[in-house]
């Protein structure tokens, strides 16, 4: 069989296998066309991009970033922007620890959806943040938050918690005493917090 045949019938799609689309999603850091594939491992913060053309739209990253009150003064310091990306991609991650930081380092895909240079160790981090004190963060997290709520204050809204046991063992991270009828004295947290606005 030919060359120019057998590129033919790989490009061709199996029977009911049609060929999928990509999306097309603006981001912060551009266009990015987004395809599942099942077999590939780009990165594991797929839906990020989603998240990153909301926060494109409604420039709620931006006005984070230039409201904060982080100043360097070294050519060789890290951009803000990087520094800010970081953490955010830290925290949707489900990151509690600076040290996890590194497991993001690699992940070229989600620098570029929030419109990153690159990712900051979790050294740079740890200072940046360091740098900021205590009245200034505030200053600059509260209108954040605000911001973030103040349109549902306006609405009806119902706060749905799901209040299940789940029962922890051992010496964990931020685990406090509560109830749990099988072990009293043992910690037990809320899995799930909903709020569900018209």
């Amino acid at each position: 069989m030919g060359e120019a045949r057998r590129k033919a019938l790989a490009a061709r799609p199996r029977a009911g296998h049609e060929p999928v689309q990509p999306q097309i999603v603006d981001t912060l850091g551009g266009r990015m066309h987004v395809r599942w594939d099942e077999g590939a491992a780009a990165t594991p913060h797929g839906q990020l991009v989603f998240f990153a053309e909301f926060l494109a739209a409604t420039g709620v990253f931006e006005r984070w970033v230039s409201a904060c009150p982080l100043v360097y003064r070294s050519g060789n310091a890290p951009d803000k922007r990087d520094v800010l990306g970081t953490l955010m991609l830290g925290l949707l991650a489900g990151h509690r620890r600076y040290a996890h930081i590194t497991a993001l380092r690699g992940d070229a895909v989600a620098a570029q959806a929030l419109g990153m240079n690159r990712m900051v160790s979790e050294d740079a981090l740890r200072r940046a943040l360091q740098r900021i004190d205590e009245a200034s963060s505030a200053a600059w997290l509260r209108p954040s938050l605000a911001t973030s709520v103040r349109e549902v204050l306006d609405q009806p809204w119902v706060l749905d918690i799901d209040a299940s046991i789940k029962p922890l063992y051992g010496h964990q991270e931020g685990a406090e005493i509560g109830y749990n009828p099988t072990k009293p004295m043992r910690p037990s947290h809320v899995l799930h917090t909903f709020l569900v606005a018209n």
